[in-house]
């Protein structure tokens, strides 16, 4: 069977990456391993950061602690508390305090919303307030067209970038992409503190989702859904499988869905009608287990 074609490395690359070499993401902890000799492993460092919307405190998520500006804007976005037209006057970060404030020119009183949760599946931070649901009806995702090409290119890309997930594990990764190139790749404990990273970068750098893709390793949930439909975005992929209401909110909006996106298969759910089947299946190689992700193994044991 043919190689997969090679990446053009000479393409640019994402505006930002894993950065597995970070001191302040990993530390060394000495043990022991299954036979009983002792062993040195890479683990994730978390830690906590409290999110403040001007004088209130809106929630504490449990994070690896970069891009904490982004993580906290795409948070408020994604929540909902905060809309794209609204003007932000500042994001100020305290890494003393481990604290992070987002500024705007008007009070703001959550503490009605704040108090009407749904627990969801999310690992690391997973509560949607109950009216994300009602604003879906008001998004028209476009039509824009997926290639078979364009997403057999990206997964191999992601694949073989640095990622911390393979120093050390216990991350989950998320990438904007647009047609077949990475833009953004970022990672975190929670796959939703990945997702909110990529919202918040977006909202900074003035980047619509009419024309892009969203990769995640974890769960297609029904959370995932509803903020890849909230940041406009068309189309979802992940290397992991789906759960039923993450399936029916995206047939409800007309969102492009595909799990088990592993070497050269993957299955759509939903929007299969923005996909064009142009990649001769002959030259798309199996994926390399050196490069397996997270959600490389059975569904059941995605996280």
């Amino acid at each position: 069977m043919p190689d997969a074609p090679a990446p053009r490395w000479d393409e640019p690359r994402p505006s930002i990456v894993p950065n597995p070499a970070d001191p302040r993401l990993t530390r060394r902890v000495v043990g022991v391993d299954h036979t009983g000799q002792p062993v040195e492993t890479a683990v994730t460092v978390e830690r906590a950061l409290t999110l403040y919307l001007n004088s209130q405190e809106i929630v504490t998520m449990m994070t690896i602690g970069d891009y904490p500006e982004y993580l906290a804007l795409g948070y408020l976005l994604n929540q909902a508390m905060l809309t794209p037209e609204d003007p932000i006057t500042g994001i100020d970060y305290d890494e003393e305090l481990d604290v992070v404030v987002v500024r705007t020119p008007t009070a703001t009183n959550f503490e009605t919303k704040l108090k009407k949760k749904t627990i969801t599946s999310g690992c690391a931070q997973g509560t949607a307030f109950g009216d994300l649901m009602e604003s879906l009806d008001q998004i028209v995702l476009p039509k824009t067209r997926l290639k078979t090409s364009w997403l057999y290119r990206l997964t191999h890309q992601i694949n073989t970038m640095p990622s911390l997930y393979l120093e050390a594990g216990a991350i989950h990764g998320c990438v904007l992409c647009q047609e077949d190139q990475p833009l953004v790749y970022m990672e975190d404990v929670g796959r939703h503190n990945a997702v909110d990273k990529v919202a918040g970068w977006m909202r900074q750098h003035g980047v619509s989702g009419g024309d892009k893709i969203f990769y995640t390793t974890g769960r297609l949930t029904s959370e995932m859904v509803i903020k890849t439909v909230r940041m406009g975005i068309p189309i979802l992929v992940s290397r992991s499988g789906f759960t039923a209401w993450g399936v029916e909110l995206a047939q409800k909006t007309g969102l492009t869905l595909i799990g088990r996106a592993k070497g050269k298969r993957f299955v759509a759910l939903s929007g299969a009608d923005r996909i064009e089947f142009d990649q001769d299946l002959a030259y798309v190689a199996d994926e390399s287990a050196r490069h397996r992700r997270k959600g490389a193994s059975d569904d059941a044991r995605d996280d």
